[in-house]
C-alpha cells in the first residue's frame, strides 16, 4: 500500500473486534493507549505457530525448533529495523514495557551509591517511576521528579536547572501515558549526555505512533510494548546501548543465558541471550513480528496526518462542550494520541460506566500517574484515546454519548 492508496476502512476493517456489538451500540473502541485491538494477521501468525510450529526456540535440532527459532530471530531483525537500532544485540525481548524498566533499574543496582541523583519525568507511568525509587532505597540514590508547567508538560527550565546536580540517571516518558504529551525527548537526552547521566526513555505510548529512531535520539535505553502497537500483550523490548546493556547484571538467571555451568561457578553468555533467561513468549514475539510488518505496509505519513487530524477533532468537539475540561493540551497542539478530560466534578467512574452502556469504551482513573494527577489538582480523569483504526465517527459517536452523560449527571 502506498501513500496514494489510502483506504481507511479497509485498515479498521482488518480489525476483528472492531466489528462487535456491545448489546445495542456497535462498539466505539477510545482506549487504545491502553491496549490496541490486533489486526487478523496478528491473529492468524500465533495460531500458525502454536498449530504448526510450536517447540522452544535455540535449543533442539528438530525442524519445528528450527522454523520457530527461525521467526523469533527474525522477528528481532524487525525490531532493529522498526527503531533504527544498529544491531540485533542491542534488541531484548521482555514480557512488556515494565519488565524492561525493571530490568534496567535492577541491572544498574551495583553502580548506583549513596546521593546519586535519578531524575524522572513527573508526567510518567508508574512504571517508569516505582522502579526507580526501589533503586533508591537498595542503594541511598535520591529521586528527583522534573517539575511540570502549567499545562502539565515537563518544564524544560528547570530540567536545566537540575542538572547541574549531575544526575546519574535520566528517564523520561517518550509520549505521556494520561494525555498524550510529545516531549522534546532528543534535545533532552543531549542534554542528559553532556553532564554523563545515563538516560531511559519509555516509548510505550510512542512506537504506535511516531517514527522512533533510537540512534537519532541517541539514548541508552529505550523501552515498549507490544500490545500498545495492534501487537499482542506479554511481549516488550528493551533496546540498548551495546555498553550500556553489557553495564546490567541480569534480573533473571536461568537456562538460555549462560555459557557454563559448574558448581564452582557460572559464566553467563553474549547479548542479546545473556538477558533473556527461560523459555520466552515465543507466540507473542511472533505476533508481534506480524504486527511490525502490518504497520510498516502502511502509509506511514498519512497515518500520521489522519491520527493528528483526529486528535485535533476530538480536542476541538470536547471544547465545544461546556462543563468540560480538558487536560495537558500543549501550546503547539501537538499531542499524539489520547485527549484526558473530566465532566465538571463528576467521577470519572461514573461518566465511563455511562459511556460504555452506549458502547462507547474509554479509561477512567488516574492513568498509573499519580503524580502527575497530583500535579492537575485532580483525583483522576477520563481519557479517549485512538488507533489508527478510529475514524471521525468515532469521535461523534462518543461526543454524542458524552452529551448524553451529562444531560443524565448534570
Amino acid at each position: 500500500m502506498t501513500d496514494s492508496q489510502f483506504d481507511h476502512q479497509a485498515i479498521r476493517s482488518q480489525f476483528p473486534a472492531l466489528q462487535q456489538q456491545l448489546g445495542d451500540n456497535p462498539l466505539c473502541y477510545l482506549d487504545t493507549a491502553a491496549t490496541s485491538q490486533k489486526p487478523q494477521c496478528v491473529i492468524d501468525a500465533m495460531n500458525h505457530y502454536y498449530r504448526l510450529d510450536n517447540a522452544n526456540v535455540h535449543r533442539a535440532a528438530h525442524q519445528l525448533a528450527a522454523r520457530a527459532t527461525l521467526q523469533y530471530e527474525q522477528v528481532r531483525a524487525q525490531v532493529q529495523g522498526f527503531i533504527n537500532a544498529a544491531s540485533t544485540q542491542q534488541v531484548i525481548f521482555t514480557h512488556g514495557t515494565t519488565e524492561s524498566i525493571n530490568m534496567v533499574a535492577h541491572g544498574l543496582t551495583d553502580l548506583f551509591k549513596a546521593g546519586d541523583v535519578i531524575l524522572v519525568d513527573s508526567a510518567a507511568h508508574h512504571a517508569n517511576i516505582v522502579p526507580w525509587q526501589a533503586l533508591a532505597q537498595r542503594t541511598g540514590a535520591k529521586v528527583i521528579p522534573i517539575p511540570l508547567d502549567a499545562n502539565g508538560c515537563l518544564n524544560l527550565s528547570a530540567y536545566d536547572a537540575l542538572l547541574t546536580q549531575v544526575p546519574k540517571l535520566v528517564a523520561l516518558s517518550h509520549v505521556t501515558n494520561a494525555m498524550g504529551t510529545i516531549n522534546p525527548v532528543k534535545a533532552m537526552v543531549a542534554k542528559a549526555n553532556n553532564v554523563g547521566a545515563m538516560t531511559l526513555i519509555d516509548g510505550a505510548q510512542a512506537v504506535a505512533h511516531l517514527n522512533v529512531d533510537v540512534q537519532a535520539i541517541d539514548c541508552d535505553y529505550y523501552v515498549f510494548s507490544g500490545h500498545k502497537m495492534y501487537g499482542p500483550t506479554g511481549v516488550g523490548i528493551l533496546y540498548g546501548k551495546l555498553d550500556a546493556l553489557e553495564k546490567l547484571t541480569p534480573m533473571l538467571t536461568g537456562g538460555e543465558m549462560i555459557k557454563t555451568v559448574s558448581f564452582e561457578g557460572t559464566s553467563y553468555t553474549e547479548l542479546p541471550n545473556r538477558l533473556e533467561a527461560g523459555t520466552p513468549a515465543i507466540s507473542a514475539v511472533i505476533g508481534l513480528g506480524a504486527a511490525i510488518t502490518f504497520l510498516s505496509e502502511l502509509p506511514q505519513a498519512l497515518i500520521h496526518q489522519h491520527e493528528q487530524q483526529l486528535i485535533g477533532y476530538l480536542q476541538q468537539q470536547l471544547s465545544q462542550l461546556s462543563h468540560i475540561s480538558v487536560y495537558g493540551v500543549t501550546p503547539n497542539n501537538d499531542n499524539i494520541g489520547a485527549v484526558a478530560f473530566n465532566l465538571a466534578d463528576e467521577h470519572h467512574q461514573d461518566v465511563g460506566i455511562l459511556l460504555d452502556q452506549q458502547g462507547v469504551a474509554i479509561r477512567g482513573g488516574h492513568h498509573c500517574a499519580m503524580p502527575l494527577m497530583q500535579s492537575l489538582q485532580i483525583k483522576g480523569c477520563c481519557r479517549a484515546s485512538i488507533g489508527i483504526y478510529s475514524n471521525q465517527q468515532d469521535v461523534d459517536r462518543f461526543i454524542h454519548a458524552l452529551t448524553e452523560v451529562k444531560s443524565i449527571l448534570l
